[in-house]
C-alpha cells in the first residue's frame, strides 16, 4: 500500500490521488485501505515517516562509508538523481509544493524532513571547510539550504523536460563551485 501511494505522490502529488487510485492499483477495496489507514492524513504521515527513515538511513550509510567531503556530497546528490531517474520527485519536495493544503501533522513532518536533511548536509559542509576541501561564503547552514533548494528545483525543472542531463549539470555545477573555490584559494 505504501509503495503504491508513495509512487502516486511522487508522480502526481498528495492531492492528485485518492484511496480509489491506490485500491485500483492493488486490486483491493478502499475499505481495505481504511482498515490500515483511517484517513488520507494517516497514510500521508506514514509515507513521510517511511521515506524520511530510508533517506536518513542512506545518509548514515554515506557517512559510514565515505570519508571525503566532496565524495559525500556527490553521493548525497546521487540520492536525488536516483529518485529522478525513476521519473519521480523527492516525496517531501512534492509535498512542499502542496504544503498549504496539507494537514498540520503532515506539514510538521515535511518541515522536520528538510531541517534534518539540512543539518546533516551542513555538518558535511562544515567538515569539508575545516579540511580545506570545500570553500563557500556564509554559514554551512545557509549553504546547505541553498544546495537542498537547488537540487529540489533542478528536479522540478528536469522532470517535465525529460532530460536527466539538466539535473546532472546542476548537481555538477554545485559541486564544482564548492571545489573551484578551493582551487582558487590554493592559488592565492
Amino acid at each position: 500500500m505504501l509503495d503504491v501511494a508513495e509512487e502516486l505522490v511522487q508522480r502526481r502529488g498528495f492531492n492528485g490521488f485518492s484511496y480509489a487510485d491506490v485500491a485500483r492499483e492493488l486490486g483491493i477495496t478502499t475499505a481495505s485501505l481504511h482498515y490500515h489507514f483511517a484517513g488520507k492524513e494517516d497514510l500521508g504521515k506514514a509515507l513521510i515517516a517511511r521515506y524520511s527513515a530510508r533517506f536518513f538511513a542512506a545518509l548514515g550509510e554515506i557517512e559510514a562509508s565515505v570519508e571525503d567531503s566532496t565524495q559525500r556530497l556527490r553521493a548525497y546528490f546521487n540520492l536525488y538523481a536516483d529518485v529522478l531517474r525513476k521519473d519521480r520527485l523527492c516525496l517531501c519536495g512534492m509535498l512542499a509544493a502542496e504544503f498549504r493544503t496539507l494537514p498540520e501533522l503532515m506539514q510538521a513532518a515535511v518541515i522536520s524532513f528538510f531541517e534534518t536533511n539540512e543539518k546533516w548536509l551542513a555538518k558535511v559542509l562544515d567538515a569539508g571547510r575545516e579540511q580545506n576541501a570545500l570553500h563557500f561564503s556564509g554559514s554551512p547552514t545557509d549553504e546547505a539550504r541553498m544546495i537542498v533548494g537547488s537540487l529540489e528545483g533542478a528536479m522540478l525543472v528536469t522532470r517535465p523536460l525529460g532530460d536527466m542531463r539538466r539535473f546532472q549539470a546542476a548537481a555538477d555545477q554545485l559541486l564544482t563551485s564548492l571545489s573551484l573555490s578551493r582551487q582558487m584559494a590554493e592559488h592565492r
